[in-house]
């Protein structure tokens, strides 16, 4: 919404067809508790939102439900990922930025190698943290660039995303 989108929320088990009814630009997978694999009706969804050929971004369970529509695995962590100031390398820039995180289950890079390009890494565990789908206008972070308050080096994620959908 600060960068002029309209913003439509679902519940999260609305279909693809009814989503894709409203038209948008793009699709905006969010966070949320729990473990993805057991998610089906959400896999589904991500999946045909990568079959319609619109950008597709998700943050936090949104990377581990669109590891898994793409059929890479996720596992879980011993003791997750919580609280602030858990520094990520974007390995595109090599910076590193401050990010916020709560999640307990993780992406297995290796189950995705040829199907997605890793962008970001955990520099306290060296997990996957972030990705792009190779072919698609699609990616991915593990943390939460939405957090706040606090560290904001990541919003540049929102502006790529938007750049995506006026491409297209």
């Amino acid at each position: 919404a600060e960068r002029g989108c309209y913003l439509k929320v679902f519940p999260a088990k609305t279909t693809y067809t009814e989503i894709a009814a409203w038209n948008p630009d793009g699709y905006f997978v969010s966070n949320g508790p729990g473990d993805p694999s057991v998610m089906s009706y959400a896999i589904d969804t991500v999946t045909e939102f990568l079959n319609s050929d619109k950008p597709v971004f998700g943050i936090c369970l949104g990377h581990q439900l669109l590891t898994l529509a793409l059929g890479g695995k996720t596992f879980k962590l011993p003791f997750g990922h919580h609280g602030a100031n858990h520094p990520v390398r974007n390995l595109s820039t090599g910076t590193v930025e401050i990010t916020s995180q709560n999640h307990n289950f993780c992406v297995d890079p290796l189950s995705l190698s040829d199907i997605a390009q890793v962008t970001h890494t955990n520099l306290n565990d060296n997990t996957n943290e972030g990705m792009r789908v190779i072919g698609a206008n699609a990616f991915s972070v593990q943390y939460h660039p939405e957090a706040g308050p606090g560290p904001h080096d990541s919003r540049y994620l929102f502006a790529e995303f938007k750049s995506m959908m006026e491409q297209r």
